[in-house]
């Protein structure tokens, strides 16, 4: 890309480089780089997300009006490629990728003013409550029950798989307002605080040994009506536009290279069944060349769907579900990869040396500790924001099949 770049995108790479080489200090890199789970743990998320507010660059895909920064979509690649360069840590998108547009296209003027600022600050944390014990992929046949009493709706129910829950302070949630009609006739939008009363959240350990995952559960919880977002039994309308920004958002190819950057890394210290180092083995360069023939495919479709959206806006419902499988499937793909070039060294339980504030050493190089984790972290990546199997279904169902 740097070949490509004009003067003005050039001088821009410079700033953000700059900005990278004095904010993410040598403490947290080293704290970021033992993080196994999707996102960043909390205290290592919240020191990146307010140096990132203090510059102004912590919503890039926002409109200024909004608080973005107003950066050109070269502008959001360079950013995108220079965090995925130095290993920035992997902030929660519940508010600022997910709810934040939501509330741009169909808050209120009063939404908008109090709830966009917060998500920009780190004020409110959000968790998104779609998923359900007995809804997963077929999100409309949701039961959890809103029931209108005055101003307010009275909320019974269960969430499951909310994510980063345990931290959040606020959570946006899809209701059942209706048994009337079809099932996504009756679905409405909702958003709360986490300590309402009636809320409680209990965690769900990973594989991975992450906690990662919460079920929340909703006994008898009033939620003003003033918290809904667009029309009473108007959500599913609402939940699918959501949806395009969870399957689309992002830059998908940057991280993956990146990946594989690290994977060559470690081949080339690790050594291979002759006794050479493992880069050179026939059969791992052949694995990694198939790869990042996949990964350029990936990388090129994702600037081909995103260049020409305007600022805030999603790449559409195809696009989106094109993006959601190339993203979860390549890396997977990558971690995969990554525990085979380990060999041995993938085998140990490392979870005492991850985190902010590990309590053991590694075993083995220092680049042994995470990958193991997030393979098996990553597994998830073709269930969670709708299924592969359910993305091929929306692209048959456009395409006409």
């Amino acid at each position: 890309m740097d070949e490509n770049l004009s003067p003005e995108d050039r001088a821009f790479r410079d700033e953000v480089r700059a900005f990278l080489d004095e904010r993410f200090d040598p403490e947290l890199r080293a704290q970021t780089a033992r993080q196994g789970g999707i996102f960043a743990e909390h205290e290592v998320a919240m020191r990146w997300h307010k140096a990132l507010h203090e510059r102004g660059w912590i919503a890039p895909s926002w409109p200024t009006e909004y608080g973005g920064p107003g950066w050109t979509p070269r502008q959001r690649e360079i950013f995108a490629v220079e965090c995925a360069r130095v290993g920035t840590p992997a902030l929660p998108s519940m508010g600022l990728t997910l709810c934040g547009p939501v509330i741009m296209k169909y808050g209120t003027p009063e939404q908008k003013a109090w709830f966009l600022p917060r998500m920009l600050s780190g004020e409110h944390i959000w968790a998104q409550g779609y998923s359900e014990p007995q809804s997963g992929s077929d999100l409309s046949s949701l039961q959890t029950r809103a029931v209108r009493d005055g101003d307010d709706y009275v909320v019974n129910g269960s969430k499951i798989w909310t994510t980063n829950a345990h931290n959040a302070n606020w959570i946006f949630l899809l209701v059942r307002t209706s048994t009337e009609g079809k099932q996504q006739a009756g679905i409405s939008f909702l958003v709360a605080p986490m300590d309402t009363p009636g809320i409680t959240r209990r965690p769900i350990i990973s594989t991975s040994g992450e906690h990662e995952l919460n079920q929340i559960f909703f006994d008898n919880v009033r939620i003003p009506v003033a918290n809904r977002m667009g029309a009473e039994n108007e959500g599913w309308t609402v939940a699918k536009y959501l949806l395009e920004f969870e399957r689309g958002g992002g830059s998908l190819g940057v991280g993956l290279r990146m990946g594989m950057e690290k994977v060559r890394a470690m081949a080339r210290q690790e050594p291979s069944g002759d006794g050479g180092p493992l880069i050179a083995d026939t059969d791992f360069r052949r694995k990694a060349a198939a790869l990042d023939i996949d990964l350029v495919t990936a990388d090129w479709t994702d600037l081909r769907l995103s260049s020409g959206k305007a600022v805030g806006e999603s790449v559409g419902g195809a696009a989106a579900s094109i993006k959601k499988m190339l993203a979860s499937q390549k890396g997977q793909d990558v971690a995969e990869l990554a525990v085979e070039v380990l060999g041995a060294y993938a085998i140990p339980d490392q979870r005492g040396a991850l985190g902010a504030h590990p309590h053991e050493q590694p075993i083995g190089p220092g680049y042994s500790v995470t990958p193991m984790v997030r393979h098996l972290n990553g597994r998830a990546s073709t269930v969670f924001g709708g299924s592969n199997e359910v993305q091929h279904n929306i692209l048959a169902r456009i395409l006409g099949l």
